[in-house]
């Protein structure tokens, strides 16, 4: 079955030769005008038929989403939107879309019907350009870290290790649940579990990362985890991708510097690879806030903040200062922060790390130096005891959208801060031989996957920049 696809044949400028072309109905006009689309780009191809020459019944199969090979001479197009059309000499249905039943018709549908019908929701242009885009993104992480000599980890998705201390896990088990074998205390005896003990899906790859790093040097994982969070809001899944680089002999310097560069390159990618279907999303992001108030606006476009965060260099602060900036700011003066700022130790929410970057500064934010009861055990001490070596990148439109720090390399240190947060040392005594066995400085950092491509594509709303999006009370298809 050979074909031409339609991307290659959009900037064509010989005309004249026979091609042929497989795809979708996307609408049948007249009688006579065919919009094709074969998934190689969002733009269609117009396919020309003399219904002279073909037979009704036929015609009548050309219904919108019905597949479709024509064969025909590639010819200048006369009609408004297209440069090149094609004259059809042969038509073949591949397969029938009942026109009364096809979800999809040739009209605007809102992105909460799509969620409801995702399996079909990769036909229209809307998710045709965020899944180009978020392609671009994945072969850009690759190309960075190749380009400058890491490795590629695969850490495991089954762990026992819970790598946050959050304990909001998925757990992984074969006991049957009517008949789950008991300790004489009544606990549930995992020895006849599959692994012999109580396993979860894994929150993170970093403690299996920091292994490797300090052996290997530098490496990266770029792979699902999962969060049993109970949230339901735009910005949470309970699957999602991470990238997690960890990196030996780096300090938080470096940490931020690597994540900088990592961000850009990527965005610059993305900008230069997907042209066309960012200037769609653009274009749809527009007409969405037009619905929006005046004030609630972006006061730049899609391309335009992707542009911005290449040409300007992050800002850079500690969380103390960020604390004074927060407390003195009109919303909390005003009691507008639905989480008021009123003492220095308070976790920031979304809504304070946004006002950060997209009021305060305007631009991308690196915060730095948090205080260390608010975050992991695994976090560099500052000498001044209160705070750790930790740094979070701050976007607009999007707040935290990486966090890292340089771990803590000394191992007095480490097993001091593991007990005060009750995690026990022998279960976890395979991540300090690290630091027991050339015990080096070494920092790294984890992407929320879809954040990135949520910001790079403008959509509002976390499950339409991944195929199939976990949410409480949500595991379809």
């Amino acid at each position: 079955m050979k074909r031409t696809k339609i991307k290659a044949l959009l900037n064509e400028t010989t005309f004249g030769k026979e091609v042929t072309v497989m795809g979708w109905v996307k609408t049948f006009r007249n009688n006579q005008f065919i919009a094709i689309n074969d998934g190689s780009s969002i733009q269609n191809i117009q396919a020309v038929v003399d219904f002279n020459h073909f037979e009704e019944a036929l015609l009548k199969r050309l219904t919108t989403g019905a597949a479709i090979a024509v064969t025909g001479d590639l010819v200048e197009s006369l009609g408004k939107g297209q440069s090149i059309e094609i004259k059809v000499k042969s038509l073949e249905i591949l397969g029938d879309s009942d026109a009364e039943k096809f979800p999809l018709q040739p009209k605007k549908h809102s992105l909460e019907f799509l969620r409801e019908i995702a399996h079909l929701r990769f036909r229209t242009n809307t998710f045709n350009a965020v899944f180009k885009v978020r392609h671009a993104l994945a072969f850009a992480v690759h190309q960075f870290f190749n380009e400058r000599g890491f490795t590629y980890l695969h850490t495991p998705i089954i762990t026992a290790s819970d790598a946050e201390g959050a304990g909001e896990m998925f757990k992984v088990t074969t006991l049957d649940f009517d008949n789950t074998p008991r300790n004489d205390d009544g606990t549930i005896n995992f020895k006849e579990d599959f692994f012999g003990k109580a396993t979860n899906l894994t929150v993170s790859g970093q403690l299996e990362g920091e292994l490797a790093a300090l052996a290997l040097g530098d490496i990266y994982t770029f792979g699902p985890t999962f969060r049993a969070e109970n949230s339901n809001t735009t910005r949470h899944l309970a699957e999602f991708w991470m990238i997690e680089p960890e990196m030996a002999f780096y300090d938080l310097e470096n940490n931020m510097d690597l994540a900088e560069d990592l961000l850009k390159y990527v965005i610059r990618y993305a900008l230069d690879q997907c042209a066309v279907e960012l200037d769609f999303l653009k274009s749809r992001l527009e007409e969405e806030e037009k619905q929006k108030p005046q004030n609630e606006r972006s006061e730049l476009d899609l391309l335009s903040k992707l542009k911005f965060c290449l040409e300007n260099d992050f800002e850079r602060i500690t969380y103390t200062e960020a604390i004074d900036i927060l407390k003195q700011s009109k919303p909390n003066q005003k009691k507008q922060f639905k989480y008021l700022i009123e003492s220095w130790g308070a976790d920031l929410q979304s809504e304070h790390e946004r006002y950060l970057v997209e009021k305060h500064f305007k631009k991308p934010v690196i915060l730095t130096d948090y205080p260390k009861e608010i975050k992991a055990f695994y976090m560099r001490q500052n000498e001044d005891g209160k705070t750790v070596r930790a740094m979070d990148i701050l976007f607009p439109g999007i707040g935290e959208i990486v966090g890292g720090s340089q771990r803590e390399e000394r191992l007095e240190k480490i097993e001091q801060r593991m007990a005060e947060m009750h995690i026990p040392a022998e279960e976890m005594s395979w991540y300090l031989d690290t630091r027991r066995f050339g015990s080096a400085p070494h920092a790294g950092f984890g992407l929320g996957f879809e954040r990135l491509v949520l910001f790079v594509t403008g959509m509002t709303n976390i499950r339409d920049v991944i195929p199939f999006p976990r949410t409480p009370k949500n595991a379809e298809f």
